[in-house]
């Protein structure tokens, strides 16, 4: 079912929600923060207005798009991380180091990453309304993407399943060793 290393969690934890468009990143990212009683941001708020109308456009963007952006959810990780505050956090993170730069802000991320297949993600992607992500930038997605290595603190999850049932088995992950979450 994925990855799974044995690293420590930090409780709070802060978690990082990733992959592909279409995965569902929004819902099971409301539904765990709210599982942890944790704060939600989503990253798509931090992105900048000439990176959302580049991919309303239908064009990808590049990693120099991608920095300023990446900037600001590290930002928003290390903040929560020196409070001793947990989070969780939307992102598509598809490459190690975007991951490795979310990671200064917070070497301690859990990253929650929902992985699908091609036809059941781009499926969704159809009957998706109101986002300006479209479903043809989907194959440069999945080209770009490049799965949590075993040495990433974190977790691959199928989304064959429910969001409630991702979310049981993303909480049951951070549990703390000594005490329950919730």
């Amino acid at each position: 079912m994925g990855l799974n290393v044995e690293n420590h969690v930090p409780h709070p934890p802060l978690v990082v929600v990733m992959g592909v468009s279409g995965v569902g990143k929004t819902t099971v990212a409301r539904l765990l923060a709210e599982r942890l009683a944790l704060p939600y941001a989503e990253a798509d708020d931090f992105h900048p207005p000439a990176n959302i109308a580049k991919m309303a456009a239908g064009i990808p963007l590049d990693d120099a798009d991608r920095q300023p952006w990446l900037a600001a959810l590290a930002g928003w990780l290390g903040e929560r991380c020196a409070a001793g505050e947990g989070g969780v956090v939307t992102c598509s993170a598809l490459k190690w180091r975007y991951r490795d730069t979310l990671r200064t802000g917070c070497p301690e991320a859990f990253f929650l990453h929902l992985s699908g297949g091609h036809r059941l993600v781009e499926d969704r992607l159809a009957h998706r309304a109101g986002h300006f992500m479209p479903a043809s930038l989907l194959d440069s997605q999945y080209a770009t993407l490049e799965p949590l290595q075993p040495d990433e603190h974190g977790l691959v999850l199928d989304v064959d399943h429910t969001p409630d049932h991702l979310v049981e088995m993303a909480a049951a992950r951070l549990r703390p060793v000594n005490g329950d979450l919730a």
